[in-house]
């Protein structure tokens, strides 16, 4: 039987930033990572691996760095855990014992029943380097492709492979926008023109009903009558946590997926942590369970399971997910932190909201300057921000962070009007028209 102190099972982003965590915080343990895919991808990068790369290889998540500080690292599969003798049982029938059990284990791709979805050329997104290698050189050999779903990353591979000389692409959406569940339609409409620009055929408001082929995909048929040629079909509408492992072993889990955990990252078993896309996340202002994979997100909760395997030492101040997403569409970006305002009032908030338009740099007129448009929601009566959305130049990812780091701290519009903050012509907008404060005063203007 293999022992060790600390024991990781899945070498994701979460997987390795707690094994880093729990390096630093607790030198002399040692620490172990049973993972079940011999190669493993960076997950944001993986619509990149379709054009923006030039080899597909170069998205590879490596583990060399963790072994070289004394982390072993073995491929295998664990299909059990023995939660009261503290060991766990893998498809090689091997065991291995552990003090702490860190679940890293990921998420599944939604597979939904439209008939025919077994045909060859229908391409659900697996986290692994060979099946992505494999898939990504038949995407290339199609005429036609369709990719089902429009959030991030259904946007992101319509783009991408729009990039690829000779195919068609045609990206469609259950919801009536692009990207409704991060942003105002406002924003949607800056993608679904980009997209459509580029020629990428933008359907929404209906969804694939049939697909239709003679062993491969032929045709896709959708709710609304329309019939769309296609050879290839991307799945790209989500992932739903992997918790069967946690299941078998009588963690408790949420009624909406996803390990059911505490502040600290803790199961209901105290020895047992779970991190990344397995485990519940609680949204930041209701606590209700919410559908967010990030990578972001699941380092976050990396550090906090590392750093307090054996006793708190970090003290949790987040309680609750802010989603904060960036998205890049052929010069376009997108960034979102919190709430939209859709959201918030559908949650019921009283709301008030300050948007602007400008420009990323100063003066507008400097080379690669680009219109920035910036969206801030607040709580009308406390002033409180609850979430915000911003469109320009390549600035607009720290931008959002910024949002981001605001809502933690549960800020004021009277704090944002006036945040001091650096500025350079080359690198933000004007001080005298930076898009936070802007957006704060326009949103005060309306108590």
């Amino acid at each position: 039987m293999g022992k060790s102190d600390i024991l990781i099972v899945g070498a994701g982003p979460a997987g390795m930033v707690a094994a880093t965590t729990a390096k630093t915080y607790y030198p002399d343990k040692s620490i172990t990572i049973i993972k079940s895919i011999k190669s493993g991808c960076i997950p944001c990068g993986i619509p990149y691996m379709f054009s923006s790369l030039k080899d597909p290889s170069d998205n590879k998540l490596k583990t060399d760095a963790l072994e070289k500080k004394g982390v072993k690292v073995f491929i295998d599969q664990v299909i059990s855990i023995d939660s009261e003798e503290k060991k766990v049982k893998t498809k090689n029938n091997k065991e291995y014992s552990y003090q702490k059990l860190i679940l890293a284990i990921g998420s599944k791709p939604i597979v939904p029943p439209i008939d025919g979805i077994d045909k060859e050329g229908v391409f659900p997104i697996h986290k692994d380097m060979d099946y992505l290698k494999k898939a990504i050189a038949q995407i290339k050999k199609k005429k036609n492709v369709l990719v089902v779903g429009g959030g991030f990353i259904g946007v992101e591979f319509a783009d991408e492979i729009s990039n690829i000389e000779g195919i068609k692409v045609t990206l469609i959406e259950m919801r009536p926008h692009l990207l409704l569940n991060s942003f105002d339609r406002e924003f949607s409409h800056l993608v679904e023109d980009k997209l459509k620009k580029k020629g990428v055929k933008v359907i929404t408001g209906a969804r694939a009903e049939k697909i239709v082929g003679s062993g491969k995909v032929e045709q896709v048929d959708l709710s609304d009558g329309r019939k769309i040629d296609a050879e290839g079909v991307i799945l790209g509408i989500g992932a739903c946590p992997n918790t069967d492992l946690a299941k078998d072993a009588g963690l408790d889990l949420s009624s909406k997926g996803g390990i059911l955990v505490d502040e600290y990252m803790r199961s209901s078993d105290p020895n047992i942590f779970a991190v990344g896309d397995c485990s519940c996340k609680r949204d930041f202002f209701t606590r209700k369970a919410v559908p967010v994979m990030l990578a972001s997100t699941a380092t976050a909760e990396a550090r906090v399971a590392g750093a307090n395997l054996y006793k708190i030492k970090v003290v949790r101040e987040n309680k609750g997910t802010i989603a904060v997403y960036s998205t890049y569409v052929d010069g376009l970006v997108l960034s979102s932190a919190g709430l939209t305002e859709e959201n918030a009032q559908k949650e019921s908030f009283e709301i008030i909201t300050g948007q602007i338009e400008g420009m990323d740099k100063h003066p507008g007129t400097l080379p690669g300057a680009q219109k920035s448009i910036m969206k801030l929601v607040f709580s009308k009566q406390s002033g409180i921000i609850l979430g915000g959305q911003v469109s320009c130049g390549m600035a607009c990812a720290q931008l959002i962070n910024l949002v981001g780091v605001a809502i933690q701290k549960r800020m004021s519009a009277t704090e944002l009007e006036t945040l001091q903050m650096a500025t350079h012509p080359y690198l933000t907008s004007s001080p005298t028209k930076y898009p936070v404060v802007l957006a704060a005063q326009e949103a005060l203007k309306k108590e």
